[in-house]
């Protein structure tokens, strides 16, 4: 009976899941370049991303509830517009983004990893070594079961709150004003440019609906599952960020990029922080690629069915339903992508992808309001709000990083045809 018994996700699992998604490379990859731009405001810029997270969270928590689909976003998109080319793209987006994160959660691994060790350059035959075997580890925790994923990221992720919790807490009585003023030192846009940049950072919590069918009682922990692991992600950001700020001047942050937030606890917890603080960056990491991965697997398997994707994407493991074709093919192009990928061109790929993911979700909640019991305000300020980020985070790519803009260019539009010739649709 046992055996026979369908293994489902609890609230604790649904937001361990989201905080593991979110907290992943987040935080420690993306710190320095927060703070370059935002300056003394970077918690504020965190604080903007977990607005637009939130009001986002409103409508994947009702479209899931509504249309209750491994699919989340791609399945989402297909109710919401006529014209299903739309949905496709997003599919085929959604994968890229996934992609991105895997290697740019993996990448993060790797350097904090070899730090660790004594090997803080990268590009060092043990950061590969690190990259790759984390991303087959948890290859194979996946490949074994839903329950096995979802207990193992209950540990990872309380051990991390736990590490995160000691650092901004202790590190709060350290802070010196002088280094958090003035607020706006960067200027006003700055704060928004940070913001835009980092908004990978808040990529995960909506992994969360392509579990629902795994989901006990997914009415009442759908819901609580997302806003909850949002809100602690973001008190988390706002909080780790104002004592990274408080205890480096911004050129010490910019100075140790990947390790800014190891750099920041050495003034009040000396070496044993810094180890620290890397033990928490290789569990976070940890945990996101393995929540990015358990839903990325299932939005494959769901665009293999929807024809959207090679019919292999659907394969699945007969008593278990768990999709081992998707999830080994996922695994192979991140370890690829990993091993010859640019960490920024990553961070702002993913950035700009999952912000228009989310203004199309926010669209789509809007058009379909009436069927999924959403007040019009949220998914509206939500689009705003996303389209907006989006616009400014394209601005400081054209006016600093041009090679990041066209490349990003460059990936849609081969995404774009890709899909058109995949699917065999007209345009009109």
């Amino acid at each position: 009976m046992d055996r026979e018994r369908p293994e489902r996700l609890g609230l604790k699992e649904l937001v361990a899941m989201g905080i593991g998604g979110m907290v992943g490379g987040g935080i420690f990859s993306v710190l320095g370049l927060s703070v370059g731009l935002a300056g003394h405001s970077a918690p504020m810029a965190f604080a903007i991303g977990g607005v637009i997270a939130l009001l986002t969270g409103l409508s994947y928590a009702r479209l899931g509830l509504t249309f209750r689909s491994d699919g989340g976003s791609f399945t989402y998109l297909e109710y919401a517009f006529r014209q299903k080319n739309i949905a496709g793209l997003g599919g085929w987006l959604l994968l890229a983004g996934y992609l991105g994160t895997l290697a740019l959660y993996a990448f993060t691994f790797g350097v904090y990893g070899s730090a660790m060790l004594g090997a803080p350059a990268h590009g060092s035959p043990v950061d590969h070594i690190l990259e790759s075997g984390i991303l087959v580890l948890f290859l194979s925790i996946n490949l074994y079961g839903v329950r096995a994923a979802g207990h193992t990221e209950d540990v990872i992720v309380m051990v991390k709150v736990i590490i995160l919790s000691l650092f901004a807490t202790s590190g709060l009585f350290f802070i010196r004003p002088d280094l958090l003023l003035p607020v706006f030192d960067k200027g006003a846009a700055g704060l928004f440019m940070g913001a835009a940049l980092i908004f990978v950072a808040y990529e995960g919590f909506e992994l969360i609906p392509n579990a629902v069918k795994e989901t006990s009682n997914p009415e009442r922990n759908l819901p609580k599952g997302i806003l909850i692991s949002i809100l602690v992600t973001t008190m988390i950001y706002i909080l780790v960020s104002l004592v990274a700020v408080g205890n480096l001047a911004p050129e010490e942050i910019n100075r140790y990029k990947e390790y800014a937030l190891a750099a920041a606890a050495r003034p009040f917890l000396g070496h044993a922080g810094f180890l620290l603080i890397g033990l928490g960056a290789l569990l976070s990491t940890a945990s996101a690629i393995n929540a990015t991965m358990f839903g990325t697997a299932r939005l494959g398997k769901v665009m293999a069915q929807e024809e959207e994707l090679p019919k292999v994407f659907s394969h699945r493991e007969r008593t278990r339903d768990i999709p081992w074709v998707s999830l080994c093919i996922i695994t192979v192009v991140t370890l690829v992508f990993v091993n010859l990928g640019n960490l920024t061109m990553i961070s702002s790929f993913s950035s700009a992808t999952f912000l228009l993911i989310f203004a199309s979700i926010n669209l789509a909640a809007l058009r379909l309001r009436g069927k999924i019991g959403i007040p019009w305000q949220a998914p509206l300020a939500g689009l705003i709000f996303s389209l907006a980020s989006w616009l400014v985070l394209a601005v400081y790519l054209w006016q600093h990083n041009r090679h990041s803009l066209f490349s990003i260019a460059f990936s849609y539009g081969v995404i774009g045809v890709a899909e058109f010739l995949f699917s065999k649709r007209r345009l009109f």
